[in-house]
């Protein structure tokens, strides 16, 4: 007889859920709907009772789907500032059920997927965990541009990104507003500023524009960040052809279609 077997048998059963959430950052906690500790696998699951799963739907071939989750702010790993500041969108979510009696003797999975939208109101929260049908969303075949559809240093640009990132210390900080010393003249323009050290640290910001050594951010960053901060910047492109041949030599990795006519050939006339 199966572990689950043996416990489904039994006249009662002791069942708890339990919530593991990785960050992107690596960051990892256990939370479980039972009043007491639970240690499993190594990782200490924490008392939130507050937290309670929605709806999980599973299809005919046993995949899973979590409508949502809400509850109140009830652990201390996640906090009202670090959920404002956008370091848990994205984390990977696993629910699973086990007997609290014999904690892991039962590891069932409910549901597995990533944290979507985070909403949050009079003190809890509801997020909603998007699982493998999400997929579905995606369009089956890309959409024709003239601009480049891929992403710089992704699998389809191909470019090395090695020689396109440095590290730098930031001189000043003033809203969305960051100032460093000796940036390349326009290269950082569409990239991105990631937070190194600083209370920001794990933070990716996107950059809209620069002004020789001054960046703009597309929004202030969630916490203050004092002269000497590192942050990691990584140059950004236009994702026009004439960019990719002459700042990246990598023309031949361009995926759009510039020669390609428009819709706008449908209204043109000739002159009178």
């Amino acid at each position: 007889m199966s572990a689950l077997a043996a416990i489904l048998d039994q006249p009662l059963c002791a069942f708890a859920f339990c919530w593991r959430l990785e960050r992107r950052d690596g960051v990892t906690i256990g939370l479980t709907s039972h009043d007491r500790m639970l240690d499993i696998g190594g990782l200490a699951y924490r008392p939130a009772p507050a937290i309670t799963p929605g709806a999980v739907l599973r299809d005919g071939e046993g995949s899973a789907d979590l409508t949502d989750i809400r509850g109140g702010l009830s652990s201390a790993a996640i906090s009202e500032p670090d959920l404002d500041a956008g370091r848990w969108d994205g984390a990977r979510m696993g629910l699973y059920l086990t007997e609290w009696t014999e904690p892991g003797a039962l590891w069932l999975e409910l549901a597995q997927g990533r944290l979507g939208g985070i909403e949050r109101q009079d003190g809890e929260y509801s997020v909603t965990l998007q699982g493998a049908a999400t997929l579905l969303d995606r369009p089956v075949a890309p959409v024709t541009s003239p601009t480049c559809r891929a992403r710089l240093g992704d699998r389809a640009c191909r470019v090395d990104m090695r020689a396109h990132r440095r590290v730098v210390r930031i001189e000043s900080l003033a809203g969305d507003v960051l100032a460093c010393a000796g940036l390349e003249a326009d290269a950082y323009i569409m990239g991105a500023a990631r937070w190194l050290t600083g209370a920001n640290c794990g933070l990716s910001q996107a950059i809209v524009d620069q002004d020789g050594d001054t960046l703009f951010l597309a929004e202030p960053p969630p916490f203050e960040a004092a002269p000497g901060t590192h942050v990691l910047l990584t140059e950004g492109c236009d994702k026009r052809l004439a960019t990719c041949a002459s700042r990246f030599a990598n023309a031949v990795n361009f995926r759009g279609e510039p020669f390609l006519p428009g819709m706008d050939l449908l209204t043109r006339y000739p002159g009178s």
